[in-house]
């Protein structure tokens, strides 16, 4: 008599193809809500398609593109139990680089990666990244879902993003641009955005035993509501900007804060400088830096700060600026100037006290 033996299964190493099926039906309605009129096909194929026939109005098309993720960030959604905000995060960090130098954000892919799969959370963080999509304006064409059993906890997750815009040639921003004299505006971020969150939760969970379920009277909410703010998205914002105003470049503030972010389109020649007294940080900035005891420089190349994007313009188009960004609902303040590069090392320095 022959001893009955059980082959080994997909399923019983932790992967549960039928559970990923489940979360890609329902993801589909909220990556159709992202759908512009040059993308082909729907969810389930081996790649997305794009029409690039519509590029034929450029006179010399150049393609952007950027990947990121949002760091550990994850952690605050996976203890909060709260997925469907993430996306907006991962929207802004790929397509906000994009719209940098000036490319129209034109679609975007993702990778989410779990222990599990759970599908209405993957579900979940799908809405996420497509409602991301739709404030930027970008097509959500595709995506991979893997379950990592044995890597990560049944909980645990990770979330990457890739995205591709275009820009007419004559038109690309940066630093070959960059006048002596210029103005740098600031616009206003949403909170921590997505970075710096290593040192964020060391030093509020770690140093200072702080939960997330707390109320903080300063922030006017729970320490969790805030930390999990979504970072704002510029993208459209930006579009808008450079289609009314004369825009030479711009700059998102994201790792490794403000100062040397805006550097990385500062020309050789030049120098930026930005006066701290033209803004107040938020709350969240001087709690971390209190509970912390962290150096305000040390805060400032981790943090953005309270600025999520800037922009450098001539002064002759300084108030046209401000008032378009007043038009779409964008907190933005003249922060700083640009200035020859003189005895100075570096390509943009903070200067002054933080107002309040």
């Amino acid at each position: 008599m022959t001893e009955k033996t059980t082959g080994a299964s997909y399923a019983a190493a932790g992967v549960d193809i039928d559970a990923g099926d489940r979360a890609v039906e329902l993801m589909k309605e909220w990556v159709k809500k992202t759908q512009r009129p040059e993308v082909l096909g729907g969810l389930g194929g081996f790649a997305g398609l794009f029409d690039a026939s519509a590029l034929k109005r450029y006179e010399r098309p150049l393609l952007a593109s950027a990947t990121d993720g949002v760091g550990t960030k994850v952690d605050i959604a996976r203890r909060m139990g709260v997925y469907d905000t993430i996306g907006h995060d991962l929207v802004a960090m790929v397509m906000d680089d994009i719209v940098v130098c000036g490319a129209e954000p034109l679609f975007m892919t993702d990778y989410i990666c779990v222990g599990k799969v759970h599908p209405e959370r993957v579900a979940a963080i799908v809405k996420g990244i497509a409602e991301g999509c739709v404030l930027a304006g970008c097509a959500l064409v595709g995506g991979e879902t893997a379950e990592h059993p044995g890597l990560l906890g049944p909980d645990d997750f990770d979330v990457a993003g890739a995205g591709t815009g275009v820009v007419e040639y004559d038109r690309l921003l940066g630093a070959d641009r960059i006048r002596t004299g210029d103005a740098v505006i600031a616009m206003a971020s949403s909170g921590l955005h997505s970075n710096g969150y290593s040192l964020v939760r060391h030093v509020l969970f770690d140093r200072a035993g702080m939960s997330l379920e707390g109320h903080v009277e300063e922030l006017g909410r729970t320490l969790g509501e805030e930390l999990l703010e979504p970072t704002k998205i510029y993208s459209l914002d930006c579009m808008a900007l450079t289609r009314t105003a004369d825009v030479h470049a711009y700059s998102h503030i994201t790792g490794g804060g403000l100062a040397a972010n805006l550097a990385r389109v500062i020309p050789d020649h030049l120098h930026a400088t930005v006066d701290r007294s033209t803004w107040t940080p938020g709350a969240i900035f001087d709690l971390v830096g209190k509970a912390g005891q962290v150096e305000r420089l040390e805060l400032e190349k981790t943090l953005n700060m309270g600025v999520g994007m800037m922009a450098v313009v001539p002064q002759d188009s300084v108030d046209v600026a401000l008032t378009a960004l007043a038009d779409r609902g964008v907190d933005a303040w003249v922060a700083g100037e640009i200035l020859d590069r003189g005895d100075h090392t570096e390509g943009a320095t903070m200067t002054g006290d933080y107002a309040g």
